[in-house]
């Protein structure tokens, strides 16, 4: 990986745009706020500053390039790629690779030419609401949320460094689906390359017990009515 950190300049993100769509539409901190909380469940911090992180990404794309998306935490960042971009896990144009690290990468689907954005802990502030949410050092009912997403309005691309990278051919590589086969175990479906039994009947079920209800019978919730 390329360790040079490219700086950014933080003046060409001044303004009250958040972040711009590929097809030109512009949100607003406040509007972007509202549209994680319809999608994510609530106002996370992780995924608001997710949004700028993609902004940024995107921005230093060749206009018009299909690129795919890695985040480096299952934690927030995938919700962003997902709200903002066409990549999805269900798609496979989102891969997450837990590192750890709050970072993500967009890139060409077929070169892996791309650029990576990550939140850099040296532009966090000591004292700063942002530097305790991301280091945890206080229990969250002790933060003061109010005082941390005004930091991360005002803050912007300035908590955030951007570096070129290169994807391993490994990740560009498209994964065939594997042929489908019923378990003589419980005669559902499963990948055959997942072994001579599902991996349900192989102990990784993740439900205790459950009884099979035909699709055709009455939902309980509406019987009585």
């Amino acid at each position: 990986m390329n360790k040079q950190v490219q700086k950014l300049n933080s003046s060409s993100y001044a303004g009250r745009i958040w972040y711009r769509t590929q097809d030109g539409c512009d949100y607003t901190f406040e509007e972007y706020l509202r549209l994680v909380e319809s999608f994510h469940g609530h106002a996370a911090p992780g995924l608001l500053i997710g949004g700028k992180m993609v902004d940024l990404a995107a921005a230093h794309l060749p206009p018009g390039q299909l690129f795919d998306a890695i985040c480096e935490t299952p934690k927030c960042l995938p919700d962003a790629v997902q709200l903002l971009t066409p990549c999805t896990i269900g798609n496979g144009w989102l891969k997450i690779v837990h590192l750890g690290r709050f970072a993500l990468a967009l890139y060409d689907k077929y070169k892996g030419s791309g650029i990576r954005v990550f939140l850099d802990s040296t532009k966090l502030a000591p004292g700063s609401e942002i530097r305790t949410w991301f280091f945890k050092l206080k229990p969250k009912p002790q933060q003061n949320k109010a005082r941390l997403f005004e930091e991360i309005r005002q803050a912007g691309a300035n908590l955030l460094s951007v570096q070129p990278v290169r994807i391993r051919p490994s990740f560009l590589k498209k994964n065939e689906p594997a042929k489908k086969i019923l378990c003589p175990m419980c005669g559902e479906s499963y990948p055959a390359n997942h072994g001579p039994i599902c991996r349900g009947c192989q102990g990784e079920n993740p439900y205790d017990d459950f009884t099979l209800i035909s699709a055709a019978a009455p939902s309980p919730l509406c019987m009585g009515k």
